[in-house]
């Protein structure tokens, strides 16, 4: 059996920044995902791709923010059960939980903080006949190694942000890239669009609107795909790669037995206080939870981690007072004995 103080269900970035949260208060962690390394969504679809709203980083690669977060929290010295899924829930008598996984492995805690993002995803599949039979023969529904498309030629097909910052990325690493959508207007971010536009007019993306890949050409592999535009006879495109980048199809898996309120696929949370379940004691923090004002965003799961760990604290030691103190003045001291601390002022009496 596997304890601790707090209990994440989710290794993502929210996840991983709550394990930081948790040791400025001497709560150790440990937390179970369904991936097989830390990350979540970061890691295992898009690692490659920059993200422009972290605070004091103009730009980082997905990965890297990984990176970051695991070094960030590394003193306090977070255990991991990866590659399993949480299962069941079972509520003690002393209150406190333990969660199940799909292997067996048990967990106790006092609290239980949901951070899996969207849970568990599948890509949304265009319906193109026989599509299957070209997975990972050139058909790819996510992008995790740019690397595999120097020098070929990539369709893709879509009109969101990622089919847009794809489309752009690839530009610098691909033979050619065509971009396919079945409408004229985009619904990605208005800089993604004009980028787009430009990269168009420079020659360097094939844009094809109105429009929509119908079939796929090759006989083990992917050659080339059919492409049906407006008033148009359906044409052959050569290429060495199709990737269609509709979204994904989130779901909450296992965690939606547990009992707790869920509207529209998410976790319903009291965010006028510490985004706790209608279970006390069990949280949802991040993409998984829903509340009047949510925004999907990191920088939002990383403050609601934040708050949720205070009220975490208050059940756990309901006797004690907790002080908040400015990691600037108060220092991180890590579970590894290495402290942090800024460097103090030299006072000197002056004869």
């Amino acid at each position: 059996m596997i304890q601790t103080d707090i209990l994440i269900i989710g290794a993502g970035p929210t996840g991983l920044f709550t394990v930081f949260e948790a040791g400025l208060l001497k709560l150790r962690c440990h937390l179970i995902d369904a991936l097989p390394q830390q990350g979540g969504q970061c890691s295992e679809i898009y690692p490659k791709k920059p993200i422009y709203d972290i605070p004091a980083y103009p730009e980082i690669l997905a990965g890297d923010l990984t990176d970051k977060l695991m070094e960030q929290i590394k003193q306090f010295e977070p255990g991991f059960t990866l590659g399993e899924r949480a299962e069941t829930i079972e509520k003690q008598e002393n209150g406190s939980f333990i969660v199940t996984t799909n292997k067996g492995t048990k967990h106790q805690a006092p609290i239980v903080a949901i951070a899996g993002g969207l849970g568990s995803f599948e890509p949304r599949k265009p319906p193109i006949p026989s599509i299957a039979n070209y997975e990972d023969k050139g058909v790819e529904y996510m992008i995790k190694e740019p690397e595999l498309y120097r020098d070929k030629d990539v369709v893709i097909a879509g009109g969101g942000d990622s089919a847009l910052d794809w489309s752009i990325f690839l530009t610098d690493i691909a033979k050619s890239v065509t971009l396919v959508h079945r409408r004229n207007e985009f619904r990605g971010a208005l800089d993604s669009v004009d980028k787009v536009q430009e990269l168009k007019d420079a020659g360097k993306i094939n844009l094809i609107t109105p429009a929509e890949v119908k079939g796929i050409v090759g006989d083990t592999k992917v050659e080339g795909v059919l492409i049906a535009q407006k008033d148009k006879e359906i044409f052959t495109l050569k290429c060495d790669h199709l990737i269609p980048l509709f979204g994904l199809s989130p779901k909450l898996g296992p965690i939606g037995n547990w009992g707790l309120e869920i509207e529209k696929n998410a976790i319903k949370v009291n965010n006028a206080l510490d985004y706790q379940t209608n279970i006390p004691g069990i949280y949802a923090i991040g993409d998984v939870n829903t509340y009047p004002g949510k925004l999907k965003l990191i920088l939002c799961g990383f403050h609601e981690a934040t708050l949720m760990c205070q009220s975490a604290f208050q059940r756990i030691y309901p006797d004690k007072k907790y002080v908040m103190k400015y990691t600037t003045v108060g220092g991180v001291d890590g579970f590894d004995g290495t402290r942090k601390e800024a460097p103090k002022a030299v006072v000197k009496k002056i004869e």
